[in-house]
């Protein structure tokens, strides 16, 4: 009979009004049937009819039975400071979100971050809790409102439920920034390799674009203002040696944003593979141009012996010299050609007849293959039947506002302020040309021209064991990185703003959200989910915090079945309804 329970019934009267009626009753097992039944002990009528008084007297008789008070506040009785629904001297303090930061903590450690970053820690005989503070930037940026690390530390490590990070300082935020760029090479590689044996990744295809972080200044960094990077180099030289060393050029330079304006800025390079995991990223000067970073990428990844590895990447890397560099670092490539502007895909590609095979509905390929020996070049054409409908429609349209627009001046002088405009508006300036007595006219050609390239790319690769098929579908591929990047900079991990001067604090902060956009991409790919849909199910598991007159105990919320299917794709242990207890003397978060 502890069982019993106040039970609602509620019935439609012919009228179509709705009829309450109250029921004391329990659960029964029934053996027979093998099935729980209701038994109604006393049924005490409708709702509308009910003798509250007498309701209230039965409460209070059961509660000197258990030693609790019963109050009325509609009697106009003061309810006392305990909250009756909980035992006696027990407070409700407050609740923090824990599922983000659950999942986060237990992909941590699963990847071994903890163990490498106390290793770190240990050799430089620095604080353990280092880690932590590493730990704690990192799940702040998979969170909804990513702050700075001051504001980690202030206000976000003590609005959830990580323990270990409450007593965490600026700084040992910093100095964890710090402590991990000593050693950015090795934690890298380690990271990468032990999530491609923990996932099993197959890198045999390796994604590589460029993107531009911008910051809120008026004047690029002097080779002074390098952070410590001229202070360090300098130490113990002297002479022009010491002058050399200290003139390293600044981080923050004035360069191209990738949104199309020109700011002070850095270049964030970064290479993932085919489902988006990213393989190492690197932080450059903001003047430094797409095609001088390859460079530097042969020579960081020669060292790490990924086997057969494909590089792939945009129209913006392809140079002969860039091309020599992937050869010698990467070994094999597709690399995107800008068709319109290269005399030999011009001339000789797009010229070769032959068939295009038919892979799907919208993509057509045919491979060509131009010079001899060391000269040979393999192009892969593509082509893309209703891409090229589309583009001619749109010329069509641009061509018949020039004409009309042509039509509505007679005289066509190529100075006159619309023909300026005109000629320097991207939308109509390429289809315009000048005569020899600088009159403004159609340039048939150049829309004869364009036209040859209607829903046509090409594609250059030095490897001639990969199919086409598969060459056209690695560089469709490459959306992959564009997605990395919209994450980073816009619509999860926000990278930008950056709050930081100092050279190492700026790609400190980098590392950091590569290394929660690792995290995120290991979740989608476990789950099937895109990171903002796990986020918002995780915001459900909650912890509640509770006081004593002893201490304090965290209780965590009963998982929905949402938040069960998610820890269960990520092969997580949920956790356990008593998180932990503190005595007395540990209760404040702060200390």
């Amino acid at each position: 009979m502890l069982g019993m329970y106040l039970r609602t019934t509620r019935r439609k009267n012919l009228d179509g009004s709705e009829a309450v009626y109250y029921q004391l009753a329990h659960n029964t097992w029934n053996a027979d049937t093998r099935r729980s039944e209701t038994k109604i002990v006393h049924n005490f009528g409708r709702a509308d009819e009910l003798d509250r008084d007498a309701l209230v007297r039965l409460c209070r008789s059961i509660g000197r039975v258990c030693g609790v008070e019963v109050h009325d506040p509609l009697a106009g009785e003061q309810v006392p400071a305990d909250d009756p629904v909980l035992a006696p001297g027990v407070h409700q303090i407050l609740t923090r979100p824990l599922g983000v930061v659950w999942v986060v903590d237990a992909l941590w450690a699963r990847l071994g971050l903890d163990r490498l970053f106390k290793g770190f820690a240990a050799k430089a005989h620095a604080k353990a809790d280092y880690e932590r503070a590493l730990l704690a930037m990192t799940a702040n940026r998979l969170t909804a409102e990513p702050t700075s690390k001051l504001g980690v530390q202030e206000r976000w490590a003590q609005e959830v439920h990580l323990p270990s990070c409450w007593s965490l300082t600026s700084d040992d935020m910093y100095e964890a920034m710090d402590l991990l760029h000593a050693n950015l090479d090795r934690f890298e590689e380690a990271v990468f390799f032990e999530t491609a044996n923990l996932y099993n990744l197959v890198v045999d295809v390796i994604f590589y674009d460029t993107t531009t972080a911008s910051f809120s200044i008026d004047d690029p960094d002097e080779p002074e203002e390098d952070g410590e990077v001229g202070k360090d180099a300098a130490e113990g030289e002297s002479g022009d040696e010491a002058k050399d060393a200290a003139s390293i050029p600044g981080l923050r330079q004035r360069g191209p944003a990738k949104e199309g304006m020109w700011s002070v800025q850095v270049v964030v390079a970064l290479a993932v593979t085919r489902d988006g995991l990213p393989v190492r990223s690197w932080v450059l000067p903001g003047n430094t141009a797409d095609v001088t970073t390859i460079k530097r990428v042969r020579d960081d990844l020669r060292g790490w012996k990924l086997g057969r590895a494909l590089f792939v990447g945009d129209a913006g890397f392809n140079s002969e010299e860039n091309r020599d560099e992937l050869a010698r670092a990467c070994g094999r490539y597709v690399l995107a050609c800008r068709a319109g502007s290269v005399a030999e895909i011009k001339e000789e590609v797009l010229a070769r007849s032959g068939r295009y095979k038919k892979l799907a509905d919208n993509l057509y390929i045919k491979e060509v293959v131009v010079g001899e020996g060391e000269k040979r070049r393999r192009y892969i054409v593509c082509y893309n039947p209703s891409q090229a409908r589309r583009q001619a429609s749109h010329r069509d349209q641009v061509v018949a506002e020039l004409e009309a627009e042509l039509a509505e001046h007679p005289d066509h002088d190529a100075l006159a302020k619309w023909a300026t405009t005109l000629r320097a508006s991207g939308r109509y300036g390429r289809y315009l040309a000048v005569t020899k007595a600088n009159k403004l006219r159609i340039d048939r050609g150049a829309i004869r021209e364009a036209a040859r390239l209607d829903g046509k790319w090409v594609l250059v690769t030095n490897d001639d064991t990969l199919l086409p098929a598969d060459a056209a579908d690695a560089y469709k591929s490459l959306l992959v990185i564009e997605r990395c990047f919209r994450s980073l900079k816009r619509t999860q991990i926000r990278m930008v703003p950056m709050y930081h001067w100092l050279r190492r604090r700026i790609e400190t902060h980098v590392k950091i959200c590569v290394l929660a956009l690792l995290i995120e991409r290991i979740v989608e790919r476990e789950t099937g989910m895109p990171w903002a849909r796990v986020r918002h199910v995780l915001n459900c598991l909650q912890a509640t915090e509770y006081e004593t007159p002893s201490g304090r105990f965290f209780v965590a919320n009963e998982l929905s079945p949402e938040v069960a299917k998610i820890l269960k794709a990520l092969n997580i242990q949920p956790p356990k309804r008593i998180l932990a207890t503190q005595p007395l003397l540990a209760t404040n978060p702060s200390a």
